[in-house]
């Protein structure tokens, strides 16, 4: 009889045993809809634990109560994205969680154009918001030590993937941009910039009235000799996509006449040279095909007129009014087309 006493209570402390090792080490951790859990800077311990309970990521507070406090973890919250993945153990997750071992966010810079645009994007991506982060852009004292002012600001930003941690300050994400930059702009680039007599700033700049113009690579060095030469000459550059920025008017379709007069450093128009600052971020392969310019006699270019996107480059004026009216009468018989069309019932 005492045998059999003695089989059961091993049978009960092995059954109680392995429930507790299930609660501990089992596959019992769900993931969130959107697969990452977040942790904001200054989050306490119970806060965390009722938003994972209520996220349904764990099953049960009690539990993940026990393991967290065996592991120390109440006192060493620690802010950050986290990936969840389903059939994680709570061992496994609040181990995660302690060690701070977040994911960090890929943030994609294409083409924008002003530094409220950048702010956004990063709010979008990181904990800070776009308040604080353009109130870090707007402050002399955070960018003059970067050799930056309120123009020349945006090219301290190279499009390109930075892995960045979610809860990272404005200061520090702005220092990733501005780091990754420093290293574009290496011996080889510099060189060829200065063979250009400009700065990287300048080249970076006459890279974004470029990126504008076109988004056929073929045309973009052929453009820049157009700005290079139109500078040599002490011609204005007359670059419409520097209109539309002055104007903050980006769907802007055609530029009249009533526009070349806005008052504006950033109307090439109005003022001769490159802009004070970039009008937006160009490519990594914007700024090489200013840099590799090829040597022409280029001042003029405009649209071909069979609308594929690339452009007729001329040396002279009245070569150049010959492709402008070609691409005008092109244009002005699609506008028909399109107007008869829309009237057609």
């Amino acid at each position: 009889m005492i045998k059999k006493i003695i089989y059961f209570l091993l049978l009960i402390l092995l059954a109680g045993g392995g429930f507790i090792g299930w609660k501990v080490f089992g596959p019992t951790v769900n993931a969130p809809e959107k697969k990452y859990f977040y942790i904001k800077t200054g989050d306490n311990y119970e806060g965390v634990k009722t938003d994972l309970h209520d996220l349904k990521i764990i099953q049960s507070e009690f539990w993940f109560n026990q393991v967290a406090k065996k592991l120390n973890y109440p006192k060493v919250v620690k802010a950050g994205r986290y990936e969840i993945k389903n059939g994680m153990s709570l061992f496994s997750l609040i181990r995660m969680l302690r060690s701070g071992n977040q994911v960090p966010v890929n943030l994609v810079i294409n083409k924008i154009r002003t530094k409220e645009d950048l702010a956004q994007k990063v709010a979008a991506n990181f904990e800070c918001d776009s308040l604080s982060f353009i109130s870090f852009l707007n402050n002399n004292d955070s960018i003059r030590k970067y050799n930056l002012d309120s123009n020349t600001l945006m090219t301290a930003v190279i499009p390109n993937t930075y892995s960045i941690l979610w809860n990272t300050s404005p200061a520090k994400i702005f220092k990733k941009l501005y780091s990754d930059q420093v290293k574009f702009w290496n011996n080889e680039r510099r060189s060829k910039a200065t063979a250009l007599n400009m700065t990287p700033k300048q080249v970076y700049t006459m890279a974004s009235i470029v990126e504008e113009e076109t988004n056929k690579e073929e045309d973009k060095g052929k453009i820049a000799s157009v700005y290079i030469n139109r500078i040599e000459t002490g011609m204005k550059l007359e670059a419409d996509p520097t209109v539309k920025f002055a104007m903050k008017d980006f769907g802007l379709k055609r530029i009249l006449h009533k526009h070349l007069e806005y008052p504006s450093p950033y109307n090439t128009y109005r003022q001769t040279g490159l802009p004070p600052g970039p009008i937006c971020t160009p490519s990594s392969k914007t700024i090489d095909a200013v840099l590799n310019a090829p040597q022409t006699n280029y001042i003029f270019f405009v649209a071909k007129p069979d609308f594929n996107g690339y452009s007729n480059f001329a040396t002279t004026y009245a070569e150049h009014l010959v492709f402008a009216k070609a691409y005008q009468n092109a244009l002005d018989s699609l506008i028909k087309v399109k107007a008869a069309k829309a009237t057609t019932p």
